[in-house]
């Protein structure tokens, strides 16, 4: 009779890390084929970067459980300790894989600009402004040139070329003033 409970054990520790691991898959091609494969869920308030409920970390957690447990009942532990050596395998391998997404995502590059972080910098004429018109500007904000409709905040005349400050921006105009 215990041959058979711990013979039952181990398939259905074996039954869950197959579960597992068959979502781990099918979450994998269908959530690059459908782009849903993460449960968005704002864990650190970013809103960005990997979630711990993504479904390619639960399916993880899941198949590691199963997988750790089964080997605690082939080992001779029982249940309860092959469960806790199933969750700590879980914990672990999700854990890292947790670790190694967010590694992964924060190698991202973005060449996303907010328009306030113009305000400030130094741009150049590049259309010259007449006076009480409008012309256009190009400012530089790391890797990405950033080309904007002018206006002079003193009303005055800037030529082509001429360094300017960019004071405000007001809707999509920048208002700028020659640089000191």
């Amino acid at each position: 009779m215990i041959l058979l409970a711990s013979i039952s054990a181990f398939v259905t520790f074996l039954a869950i890390a197959a579960f597992g691991f068959v979502f781990l898959i099918a979450s994998s091609i269908l959530g690059d084929l459908f782009e849903h494969g993460d449960f968005s869920h704002d864990v650190d308030g970013h809103g960005g970067g990997p979630s711990i409920l993504s479904s390619r970390i639960l399916s993880v957690f899941v198949t590691a459980f199963g997988s750790f447990g089964a080997i605690g009942i082939h080992l001779g532990y029982g249940l309860g300790a092959s469960t806790a050596m199933g969750f700590g395998g879980g914990v672990l391998f999700a854990g890292v894989i947790y670790a190694f997404a967010s590694f992964l995502y924060s190698q991202q590059a973005s060449s996303h600009v907010h328009t306030g972080d113009l305000v400030g910098n130094t741009a150049q004429v590049s259309v010259a402004i007449p006076k009480g018109g409008m012309g256009q500007v190009r400012c530089t904000l790391g890797d990405t040139v950033v080309e904007k409709i002018a206006r002079a905040a003193h009303n005055e005349e800037i030529p082509v070329n001429t360094l300017v400050r960019i004071n405000a921006i007001v809707g999509e105009v920048v208002l700028v003033e020659r640089a000191e």
